[in-house]
């Protein structure tokens, strides 16, 4: 069962767009969303690996209504377009690493902010500019965020 899983995984990057969205309709009996390929190629690995192991269980599912149902109907994002809200950020007691023209940098995550080389932050761009000396946005600098802003 392994073998044929595998193989069927390793044909999905190879398939052309046509052939994901077909593959799409008959794993999901559901038309194809009009994402990107490599959306389409993440989802229909996770769900070949799903019907051939099985999918999560359900206390893992109730876990994660209860999860989002804590989000509200805000989808995570702040009021204003790129800002994050508590759900993005990191969880108090993270810590994040950057290496910066050979020296390494340790950031410490707070519940209402950051601390950097023994000093409180209000924002990781504030703790990169530190570093730096110049503009970042801070979830980019730490690698928290693209740069084309995806999360």
């Amino acid at each position: 069962m392994t073998d044929g899983v595998l193989a069927r995984l390793a044909e999905i990057p190879k398939m052309d767009i046509a052939d994901l969205k077909t593959m799409w309709r008959q794993l999901f009996q559901a038309e194809p969303p009009a994402f990107n390929r490599k959306y389409l190629e993440s989802r229909l690995s996770y769900r070949v690996q799903e019907l051939a192991y099985g999918g999560l269980k359900p206390e893992t599912v109730r876990r994660l209504a209860i999860l989002g149902d804590g989000l509200g109907q805000g989808g995570g994002r702040g009021k204003r377009r790129g800002t994050t809200s508590r759900t993005d950020r990191p969880v108090a007691g993270t810590r994040l690493l950057r290496e910066w023209q050979g020296t390494e940098h340790c950031v410490t995550v707070l519940v209402d902010g950051f601390e950097y080389d023994g000093r409180p932050y209000k924002s990781l761009s504030a703790v990169a500019r530190a570093i730096t000396g110049t503009r970042w946005n801070g979830w980019v600098f730490f690698g928290l965020r693209g740069q084309g802003g995806d999360g």
